[in-house]
């Protein structure tokens, strides 16, 4: 099937009944062995976006972009689970309205969340009644969302589908650490969980920005066993994967008009830069963190922000928008996720990290081979 890297079929493929009416691109190269990187040969359309956030991030750096701003941190509902889980639902049905699609043209729904087996994801796709896709990669499952999307929407598996992700400081704390109730002192190199939501909308149709490539993470593990120490945890699983795009692309970081990372936070993308420069390469001012900017740093957030609305929200606000304005034409937008539960912190376990990534450019139909 004419997809990603994999193009070529072989003949004993076509003996066992693999079929395509797709034509096979005769430009496009055979996979390396051991190759992370996802290249598109159709790429899909971010056609529709939404940002939902409480009222605290409202109040950062970022706030007039945000589409949505919750004021109580409930939504009216009796817990903040179903807040979380309604401002999720408001997110993707905000991201369908503004493609210009009603939730039945909608053929996939590919989410995920923090809270104990992705209960707010599921339970929106209940409500919704769409296929649905849970995911879970921590922080970073927004581009994990959207790698899986692009590779289903190149391959012609589907025509629209919608990713999304949500995450709350009040739900993220007595999962993860402590009931509010207990009042627990947080380290100064702790992050602030985000209360938010972020969804966008893919399709093979369309105008918009679309995703040329992806790049699945590797799980890196340095050791680190601090649940609040995030982002000293997750800055070698980025710097891991940044260093891959680089070596498989044969690019360097000025290549792109921005690299993002989803919530390092202050001390983890200051130690990412370490690691960087270590091996060769310079991040400068086309690179930001997710975490390290959606707080100021008057709002005492510690090293910022961190949760899987940390980038999503950030994503589907101010770098989409950017990108519309074309201050941004090419963006690798790698998400960060420590991949740790409860249980597993508080037996001394140490906290394995990913980071996945997607290559997005404003470029329109002439990159898809198999439509043209």
């Amino acid at each position: 099937m004419s997809t990603v890297n994999t193009i070529y079929r072989s003949k004993s493929q076509e003996k066992i009944g693999f079929q395509t009416n797709k034509k096979i691109n005769p430009n496009k190269k055979i996979a390396q062995q051991n190759s992370q990187l996802l290249v598109f040969d159709c790429p899909p359309h971010i056609i529709g976006r939404m940002s939902i956030v409480g009222k605290k991030e409202s109040q950062g750096p970022f706030g007039k972009y945000f589409a949505k701003v919750e004021q109580d941190d409930k939504l009216g509902e009796k817990t903040f689970e179903f807040g979380e889980a309604k401002m999720l639902e408001n997110a993707i049905i905000g991201a369908v309205s503004d493609a210009g699609l009603n939730i039945s043209d909608i053929d996939l729904m590919i989410a995920g969340d923090l809270l104990n087996q992705i209960t707010s994801s599921s339970y929106v796709a209940r409500d919704l009644n769409i296929p649905y896709f849970g995911m879970y990669s921590a922080c970073s499952t927004m581009t994990e969302c959207l790698t899986i999307a692009s590779s289903l929407l190149s391959a012609g598996h589907f025509k629209n589908i919608v990713c999304a992700t949500a995450s709350h400081f009040a739900t993220a704390e007595r999962t993860y650490r402590y009931p509010l109730e207990y009042g627990c002192q947080k380290p100064p190199y702790a992050q602030w969980t985000v209360t938010g939501a972020g969804s966008s909308v893919l399709s093979t149709e369309g105008e918009g920005p679309v995703i040329t490539k992806a790049l699945v993470g590797k799980v890196v593990d340095f050791g680190t066993n601090d649940l609040n120490n995030m982002g000293a945890a997750m800055a070698p699983a980025a710097a891991d994967s940044l260093l891959t795009l680089f070596a498989q692309t044969e690019t360097e970081p000025k290549d792109y008009d921005l690299i993002v990372t989803g919530d390092l936070g202050k001390l983890g993308s200051d130690i990412l830069r370490d690691l960087m420069r270590e091996q060769g390469f310079e991040l400068g001012k086309n690179y930001i963190d997710c975490g390290a900017s959606i707080f100021s740093l008057d709002q005492n957030c510690y090293q910022g922000g961190s949760g899987s609305a940390c980038s999503a929200s950030v994503f589907n606000s101010f770098i989409l928008s950017k990108m519309k304005e074309g201050v941004y034409n090419k963006v690798a937008y790698f998400a960060t996720g420590a991949l740790m539960s409860s249980t597993s912190c508080y037996q001394g376990e140490t906290i394995p990290c990913i980071s996945h990534g997607v290559i997005i450019e404003n470029n329109g139909d002439d990159l898809c081979y198999w439509k043209n």
